[in-house]
């Protein structure tokens, strides 16, 4: 397996997109054992990754996002943030942050949040004086919000690899989503006061925010529709994303009535570059996870661990460190795709609640996502927003501490996690 894992990080150093990447060197394993399996079954695995009946959602939760950006919804949550923190220090910041935890309901991609913020805010930022490398940091780290707040791509995933109720996982999202943003919005005020950024507008009157509450209700909605639909029976996680498609239709159509028939194409069109992208990530992990299962990695990792410590208190916060470490070299995807299945038997064989365990999980992977050399966010804004690396590195330290300090209290605290779901599924 040393080869397999030689093979992948050479492939990555050189360049090559992390999906090649990944199923190649899986690939090497077969041909290392071309004796034993027939390399005929990499394309049996690789199919077979795809046709797992809960992954259904993924697609349609996807379509339903798209969906949802093209009918004004966006415009809408955006004047409902700044309605209700723009007269903040930071003021355009503390929008920022507000604003990512509004879309988790919405988009469920933090880069797809992050290009859209440094589009529409980037520019205002500018104007207002906010330094380039501060108003990317902003941008970039909030929309980490977006993919913990529900319906959460990544969180499906976990709970389909590992075998998680996804209801639970969706529950537990929206109060970690709410610590995210209570701690960005306190790093933001504290750096904004040393740099002296102002209240964006006036505090705003009782009427304003009321007007930009009802306009935005839809948003509001969709969570409680869907963890409400899930809880007592009326669908599956799967069928949660098609009631999620209808629902953005009817919004769009029949509510916003923004909805016209070159948005819809330009919604099928987005939808169908992300399912293929997201898709074949999938199907070529399964090819490099078979190795992984196949030589037991899994099991000789869990020794080792438990050899260090039988305290999930003292594990966790290594198994902290190394997300970080590996977020930094390999896609938050693959990450959940290739250690779900190491990392969760041996936590709760720790008694670690598999859906505390699956929040801290994913905070840390999404790290990845802003961090250097492989950072998707943190180059999509850079570029958007025309930003130097080194300047965004630079501002950003504060808000990633902030994060990592706020995983590390999840850590010790696991109520902060569970006491939703526990509220509304029962204990598990």
């Amino acid at each position: 397996m040393l080869l397999v894992v030689g093979f992948f990080i050479i492939f990555l150093v050189i360049g090559m997109p992390v999906a090649f990447a990944i199923g190649i060197s899986g690939a090497v394993f077969f041909l290392q054992y071309s004796e034993y399996l027939p390399f005929s079954m990499t394309i049996q695995i690789a199919i077979s990754q795809t046709q797992n009946f809960p992954l259904l959602a993924i697609p349609l939760f996807i379509f339903s996002a798209n969906l949802m950006n093209e009918t004004g919804l966006t415009m809408r949550l955006i004047r409902l943030a700044s309605v209700l923190t723009g007269h903040m220090r930071g003021g355009l910041a503390q929008v920022s942050v507000v604003l990512s935890t509004l879309m988790g309901g919405v988009s469920g991609s933090a880069i797809a949040d992050a290009a859209m913020e440094a589009r529409i805010m980037g520019p205002d930022m500018a104007k207002k004086g906010y330094a380039s490398g501060f108003s990317a940091g902003v941008i970039t780290i909030t929309g980490n919000i977006t993919a913990i707040v529900p319906p959460s791509i990544g969180l499906i995933l976990y709970g389909t690899i590992g075998e998680v109720s996804i209801g639970r996982l969706f529950a537990a999202g929206i109060p970690v989503g709410l610590l995210m943003m209570t701690t960005l919005m306190t790093t933001v005020s504290i750096t904004s006061q040393r740099k002296k950024y102002l209240p964006d507008r006036q505090r705003a009157s009782l009427k304003e925010i009321i007007t930009a509450l009802v306009e935005s209700i839809w948003a509001f909605l969709f969570p409680v529709l869907l963890i409400g639909g899930i809880r007592f029976g009326l669908f599956t996680p799967a069928e949660a994303g098609a009631f999620a498609a209808v629902y953005a239709l009817v919004v769009g159509v029949a509510v916003y009535k923004e909805l016209t028939w070159e948005k819809f194409k330009r919604t099928l069109e987005f939808t169908v570059i992300d399912i293929g992208s997201i898709m074949f990530l999938i199907a070529m992990s399964g090819i490099f996870g078979y190795g992984l299962a196949y030589e037991r990695i899994g099991d000789t990792f869990s020794s080792f661990m438990l050899g260090i410590s039988n305290n999930p208190q003292i594990i966790l916060p290594i198994i902290i460190t190394a997300l970080v470490v590996a977020g930094m070299f390999i896609e938050s995807v693959i990450i959940i795709l290739l250690f779900t299945s190491i990392l969760l038997p041996m936590v709760t064989q720790l008694g670690v609640d598999p859906v505390h365990f699956g929040l801290v999980f994913m905070l840390m992977v999404t790290f990845g996502l802003v961090t250097p050399p492989v950072g998707v966010s943190m180059y999509t804004v850079c570029s958007i927003m025309d930003c130097p690396i080194e300047e965004y590195i630079k501002e950003s330290v504060p808000f990633l501490l902030a994060l990592l300090l706020l995983d590390i209290v999840l850590v010790f605290f696991p109520d902060l996690v569970l006491f939703l779901p526990n509220l509304i599924f029962g204990k598990g």
